[in-house]
């Protein structure tokens, strides 16, 4: 038997929980459960079935909202490309394109952190 599709939201639960000034402890506290526990979905070590991710999110003040959008409709956020010819520019490059586009996203990236912290 398959094993069940997980979610990666690591990064959602740990922004969201951020920027609402919380510790990992007091979101524990607030949906009932240990502060290791937030800190492996953080590190999607583990994956939350979606009443749990939307569980976290309300303890935060906020809710989870699902969308599905056609690979041939705009890119959510107003983007100029479909998400079908998005993943064909990508498909489009050889490995060693994907790795230099990769080096200099975390470039840009960096820079842009440092820039926020300055």
């Amino acid at each position: 038997m398959a094993a069940p599709p997980t979610i990666r939201c690591g990064n959602l639960i740990r922004s969201v929980r951020e920027g609402q000034g919380l510790g990992q402890a007091e979101l524990a506290r607030r949906v009932g459960t240990a502060q290791p526990a937030i800190s492996r979905l953080e590190r999607d070590a583990i994956s939350p079935s979606l009443e749990t991710l939307n569980r976290l999110l309300e303890a935060m003040g906020q809710t989870l909202s699902l969308t599905a959008v056609g690979l041939h409709s705009p890119s959510p956020g107003g983007g100029n490309q479909t998400i079908a010819e998005l993943r064909a520019d990508y498909r489009d490059l050889s490995a060693e394109q994907r790795l230099a586009q990769a080096a200099k996203l975390s470039e840009v990236s960096t820079q842009l952190a440092v820039q926020a912290d300055a």
